[in-house]
């Protein structure tokens, strides 16, 4: 089986809320998901993370730690299975910043529907398969709790 590498951002701003973008596909049904992409050949995770978050969100931010590692076999649009060796990154940045589709793949125009800024609560409230990994609420709460020690 095919082994990807992708670099995966759980960008969330000042106020607690978590960027997601809505994906439809042919694989299953919508969900909603972090920003994020396939490593070039020759780039590292933290340098797909960087151009990654400027070609789905138009941000430049600074990349952060590494929050989780998951590998998973899955498909994407237009794909067949393979193997995802997936790195999420943090992304921090100030609340209500606005983001565009930068420089958006074909692909990418025709499966990402729509982007959403998430609280907690939000998430907790919809069904957890309408998130992909389904743990992503868990993640954001991870990230606000760890914040609230900083502070």
């Amino acid at each position: 089986m095919e082994v990807r590498r992708c670099s995966r951002l759980v960008i969330a701003d000042a106020d607690g809320r978590l960027l997601l973008f809505f994906y439809k596909d042919e694989h299953q049904p919508p969900f909603w998901a972090t920003a994020g992409g396939e490593l070039k050949p020759g780039e590292s995770y933290t340098d797909a993370a960087a151009r990654e978050l400027y070609e789905e969100t138009g941000l430049t931010r600074p990349i952060g730690k590494l929050l989780k590692e998951r590998d998973e076999v899955y498909a994407v649009a237009r794909s067949t299975p393979a193997r995802w060796l997936e790195k999420y990154f943090l992304v921090e940045c100030p609340a209500n910043t606005s983001v565009f589709a930068a420089k958006w793949t074909e692909e990418e125009q025709s499966t990402i529907q729509r982007w959403k800024w998430w609280s907690l609560r939000e998430m907790q409230d919809e069904a957890p398969s309408s998130f992909k990994p389904e743990w992503l609420p868990e993640l954001l709460g991870a990230v606000l709790r760890e914040r609230q020690c900083n502070s």
